[in-house]
């Protein structure tokens, strides 16, 4: 696999659209290509993310991060899988940290989807460039339970499960101080950090984003929170930005957290510990549960102070 191409040139004239001058500069993508990169934060003005449609004034430096193409086809790989539940149509699995769920910029072997073609080969004669059965994701460093399908229709019927939000997803995450109050309910929309198009924020403008919780345990040393997250909705990052929000960011959370954490742990602490839908042909609601990861119950027995005699 090659190696991410860097581009950089001084913008000589004002009055260009960004996107509209890449198109000269690299005349081998396309300008549908080029924005794609400016949304996914690969293109930089004075260090600096920015939109598409932004006119330069002139003598700014600009920096384009050209990631290697993926695969022509996703390779099958045989990856240990921890599957709750499977039939004909679907699969459960519960995820571990550390392990993508699709390939990406910089991803193309280790994921989930590299696994489920080498367990289930039929997943490959779906529509759509590696998307293989993936209905809906979980953050690298998340783990948990997750559905996947077998067959297109399982596929679109699930997706559409997740449209309408009839699809219940809670999580456990311990936040580094305890939500005021300790039960509600965060509405607040979502969409990417302006500034660093890598990262998503809480914007006016953003898409509608809906996540209640409760408190389900305190007193730990450090004055962190155990709390049960139960989304409504399913934006990128969207426990992580929305306890951030309220001042209560992730244990773990290098991005949206604290710049030098107060627990040592190489992940998260949000697991995803229960997942309810209805069968896509049977009708029967399901409902999958995974336990607490041991990473993460150690974690919480070495914060948790010796009772009181």
């Amino acid at each position: 696999m090659s190696d991410p191409t860097l581009v950089e040139f001084t913008v000589e004239q004002a009055g260009e659209r960004l996107d509209k001058l890449l198109t000269q500069q690299i005349a081998h993508l396309t300008r549908t290509q080029l924005q794609a990169l400016i949304k996914d934060g690969q293109v930089s003005v004075d260090g600096k993310a920015v939109k598409a449609g932004v006119k330069l004034r002139g003598g700014e430096r600009v920096q384009v991060v050209i990631p290697p193409p993926p695969p022509a086809e996703l390779q099958a790989e045989v990856i240990p899988l921890v599957v709750l539940y499977e039939d004909e149509h679907l699969a459960v699995i519960d995820k571990p940290a550390g392990m993508v769920v699709h390939p990406g910029a910089g991803v193309t072997s280790g994921t989930l989807a590299n696994a489920l073609l080498a367990r289930y080969p039929e997943v490959a004669l779906m529509k759509g460039q590696r998307r293989q059965g993936i209905v809906h994701r979980l953050d690298k460093q998340t783990s948990g339970v997750m559905v996947v399908a077998r067959t297109e229709a399982a596929l679109n019927a699930l997706m559409g499960q997740f449209q309408r939000r009839q699809v219940e997803k809670v999580y456990l995450t311990l936040l580094e101080l305890p939500p005021n109050p300790p039960e509600g309910r965060i509405s607040a929309p979502i969409d990417r950090n302006p500034n660093v198009r890598t990262r998503m924020a809480v914007r006016s403008n953003g898409r509608p984003a809906v996540t209640d919780y409760e408190t389900l345990e305190t007193g730990f040393r450090g004055g962190q929170a155990l709390v049960g997250a139960h989304i409504h909705t399913g934006r990128t990052h969207q426990i992580r930005v929305h306890f951030a929000h309220i001042g209560c960011p992730v244990v773990g959370d290098t991005v949206y957290g604290y710049a030098k954490q107060r627990v040592k742990l190489s992940r998260t602490f949000l697991h995803a510990s229960r997942l309810s839908f209805d069968h896509p042909f049977s009708g029967e609601r399901m409902s999958f549960e995974s336990p607490l990861p041991l990473k993460l119950v150690r974690c919480l027995n070495g914060l948790r102070l010796p009772p009181t005699l």
